[in-house]
């Protein structure tokens, strides 16, 4: 029996003016796998996520995650509170209580991870848009997080590092066994996840196979244009 990293069952969603966001949705991520939750804007890819992360909570419906999670918003600028790369991972950590050197062992593990070790004094202030999201990341990985959430993580990058990033967290699910759902509507960033969910206004019309669903996403992009 395959083990679920988040499972949701009959998720239902309304915002308070009364508009149904997400209608019955039931879905599963296999433990230690990397999902993509595809869909046109407005499909209700973000308030799903965020009901998944717990930001947000149903009206109806249950939300099993495995903890401890990770959530990756879509701007980094809204997640980095520190001054410096290696004290805002640190920050994260501050509800551990942990001894300083463990902290400090936490923060340079996961760096290394997402490959900014040499950066650690650097100020969040000079990095990149993907140097951002990998400062993010690295403080679910950090965290130890068993679930990571990202939320279009490469909306506000150029090509080269949406397709960067995509593969290197591909990399870290894999070799830490983390279980992670990326939303994107970028039919490129599908050649790297192990399966994908199509959202269509609030409800999961499809799962399975990234390809199968890249050409069905493709036919109607066709049909809207």
């Amino acid at each position: 029996m395959t083990v679920a990293g988040i499972e949701v069952k009959n998720l239902n969603f309304f915002w308070p003016n009364g508009e149904q966001v997400i209608k019955s949705c039931s879905l599963q991520v296999p433990k230690g796998e990397f999902w993509m939750l595809l869909g046109t804007n407005g499909s209700g890819k973000s308030t799903l996520l965020r009901l998944i992360a717990g930001l947000l909570a149903p009206q109806s419906g249950e939300i099993g995650v495995l903890p401890p999670i990770g959530f990756v918003f879509q701007n980094p600028d809204h997640q980095l509170v520190m001054p410096t790369v290696g004290a805002d991972v640190a920050f994260g950590l501050v509800s551990e209580k942990l001894a300083p050197a463990q902290v400090k062992a936490r923060v340079e593990e996961a760096l290394g991870a997402v490959n900014l070790l040499s950066l650690q004094r650097r100020p969040i202030y000079a990095l990149s848009g993907g140097q951002k999201q990998r400062v993010a990341i690295a403080g679910a990985i950090a965290r130890h997080c068993e679930v990571l959430l990202l939320d279009e993580p490469t909306a506000l990058l150029d090509p080269d590092s949406q397709l960067d990033l995509v593969a290197s967290v591909r990399r870290l699910v894999k070799s830490r066994g983390i279980t992670a759902l990326w939303v994107t509507h970028r039919l490129d960033e599908l050649n790297y996840c192990d399966g994908a969910f199509l959202l269509e206004k609030g409800i999961l019309v499809d799962t399975g196979d990234a390809e199968r669903l890249k050409q069905r996403l493709m036919t109607v992009e066709n049909e809207v244009v």
